[in-house]
Formats: structure tokens, C-alpha cells, sequence
């Protein structure tokens, strides 16, 4: 698995402050008890004593030396619930000066026996909702609210081609595997709601996503070209993701304005992320002939030869819903 490096920078530094100040304010709390209450001081002074008395006994060798640790840790259990009886009568919690982590398992540490936390993993999987660019998406769109209810006939047959076939890639997602889909169908029926979908299921096993629309896309080169200089070889921060990624998905392919600067960014995303072995989902709303009219050849060849085309077919779902008095 492959977490967004700038995610795992992010939420590595937020677990190390976490725990620290989990340290903190259980310290300060305690030195709050500690000024209100002398007898609760004097408690912790003891109870700070005991591990070095219990060490010492093992070190002297003399009497009965198991009889003597017991003896240490019973007296400690008694001073603690003494302790805790106190606080209680303070009208305090019995465990207002114990170090509180949000997660017990891995104490704010993000790792439990040197494997990362689920904690930790959750957290990354819902930065890199974020960083992927479905934050938004993903709670009105996955595999689990696609609705095929809405496809009839030879054409839900399809859709349930297409369906099985997407969750399938988003399950066996694998880093360096380079295979690429291609969507094709007319506006509505379903593509993006796919897309989104196989994003959040493959961010969701822990690899680095980014979804974003072809016109915001080319927008970023083009800003990048005419602002602060374009060079294929040192790509800025906003366009290195388009080749980094472990999958790129690029929405509505078509909407953005076709010429020679955006033919040229598009095939070297591809053929840059193919050499790579690096895997892409495209959406598009242009048919077969439109896409081969409107994009090179050395482009086309390589949708249609090295992508698995998912044809989306079906009456328009918006319309549909609009019908059914769903929005």
C-alpha cells in the first residue's frame, strides 16, 4: 500500500503531538490535585517509590524476595484505591489524573507492536478522501447506493456487467499493475457515481487516489506553463500528482478545450503513467467516432488498445429521478 506521502507526513506529526499532549494534560492535572490536595501529593510520592522498591528487593537477594514484592504491590493497590476514594470524595472522577488517549490500543501512537493502528488507518483513508478529490462525493456515491433498478432489460444486463466488473478492479486494486478503464456513455447514466465509487473503495484499502475532471486538469498545466514556466522533466506539486498517483481518475474527457497544448499534456499523462505501470480510469461522455475526431491518433490507439472499455448505456438517471420526484 501506497498512503499519499504528504497525508502520511500530515497524520504522523498529528499522532506524535497527540500522544504528547495526552502526556500534558494528565500531568497537568495531576499538579492540579497536587495544590488543592497535600494528601494526594504525598500519595504519588509514594506510589513513585514503589518501582524502585521493588527493584531494590530483587537486587538484594536477601529473605524472601517474592514474598517481599507482593507485599510492595499490595500496599501500592491499596494507596491507589485510597487514591481513587479521594478523588471521588473531592468530587473529582476516580480517574481524572490517568492518561487519557483518544485510542487505548495504540495510545495516541499510531502504532500497536509496530504495525499501524486501525486508528491510524482511518485517519489516512479519510485524508486521502480528501487529497483524491471525492470528499464530497463519497457519501451520496459508492457501490453500495448504485442503484441498477434504474437500467431496463438488455440494458441493466449491461450495467451489471459493467458494475460487477469496476468493483471487482476497485477489489483486486494493485500498485504497478497498470490496468486502465475506460467509460463510455452518454451523460447521466452513471460514470461518475462508478468512478467515484472504485475511488473510495481503492483509497479505502490504502492506496493514493486522485480524482479530478479533465478541464481542471489542463487547467493546471496551463497554469503552470504560462506562470511559472513548463518543464516535462520538473513538474510542480500540482501536476506531479497527475503522474505519482497510484490511480488517476480523470472525469469528463471532452469537456475541456481540445487543442494542441491539452492533446500534448493528455498523451504524456498517459503514456507517461503507462510506461510507469501506473493505472488510470477515464470518463467520457464522446462516443467512439467522437473521441477518435477530436484527439490524435497515438492517443485513441492507445485508449481503445490498452484500457477495458465499460460502455454505460441506459435512459438518464437525473431525468429518471426527476420523474420519480427524487430531487
Amino acid at each position: 500500500m501506497a498512503y499519499n506521502t504528504e497525508n502520511f507526513k500530515k497524520i504522523a506529526e498529528i499522532y506524535s503531538n497527540k500522544n504528547y499532549n495526552a502526556q500534558k494534560e494528565a500531568e497537568a492535572r495531576r499538579e492540579k490535585l497536587h495544590m488543592l490536595f497535600p494528601e494526594i501529593a504525598e500519595i504519588d510520592r509514594v506510589l513513585s517509590e514503589t518501582g524502585l522498591k521493588i527493584f531494590s528487593a530483587a537486587l538484594s537477594g536477601e529473605g524472601d524476595i517474592e514474598k517481599r514484592v507482593a507485599e510492595l504491590k499490595k500496599a501500592n493497590d491499596e494507596l491507589l484505591a485510597a487514591r481513587r476514594e479521594m478523588l471521588v470524595a473531592f468530587g473529582y472522577p476516580a480517574d481524572y489524573s490517568d492518561l487519557k488517549f483518544e485510542c487505548d490500543a495504540c495510545r495516541d501512537t499510531g502504532y500497536v507492536d509496530g504495525k499501524m493502528c486501525s486508528c491510524m488507518r482511518r485517519d489516512l483513508i479519510l485524508a486521502g478522501y480528501e487529497s483524491s478529490g471525492i470528499g464530497k462525493l463519497i457519501a451520496k456515491q459508492n457501490f453500495e447506493n448504485f442503484d441498477l433498478s434504474y437500467y431496463r432489460g438488455a440494458e441493466r444486463e449491461q450495467m451489471n456487467r459493467v458494475f460487477a466488473s469496476v468493483k471487482k478492479y476497485a477489489e483486486a486494486f494493485k500498485e504497478g499493475n497498470g490496468r486502465n478503464l475506460l467509460f463510455i456513455g452518454m451523460t447521466g447514466l452513471g460514470k461518475t457515481h462508478l468512478s467515484s465509487a472504485c475511488a473510495k473503495a481503492v483509497v479505502d484499502r490504502g492506496f493514493d487516489v486522485v480524482y479530478e475532471s479533465a478541464q481542471n486538469i489542463f487547467s493546471d498545466f496551463e497554469y503552470e506553463r504560462f506562470n511559472r514556466g513548463y518543464n516535462t522533466e520538473t513538474q510542480n506539486e500540482k501536476t506531479a500528482r497527475y503522474f505519482e498517483t497510484d490511480l488517476l481518475i480523470i472525469d469528463d474527457l471532452g469537456t475541456e478545450v481540445v487543442n494542441q497544448f491539452t492533446t500534448a499534456c493528455l498523451y504524456n499523462i498517459i503514456n507517461t503513467r503507462m510506461c510507469a505501470g501506473k493505472s488510470m480510469i477515464i470518463n467520457t461522455n464522446l462516443k467512439k467516432d467522437e473521441l477518435v475526431a477530436k484527439y490524435q491518433d497515438r492517443i485513441t490507439s492507445r485508449l481503445f488498445g490498452e484500457f477495458e472499455i465499460c460502455l454505460f448505456v441506459g435512459k438518464d438517471i437525473r431525468s429518471q429521478k426527476l420523474e420519480r420526484g427524487k430531487y
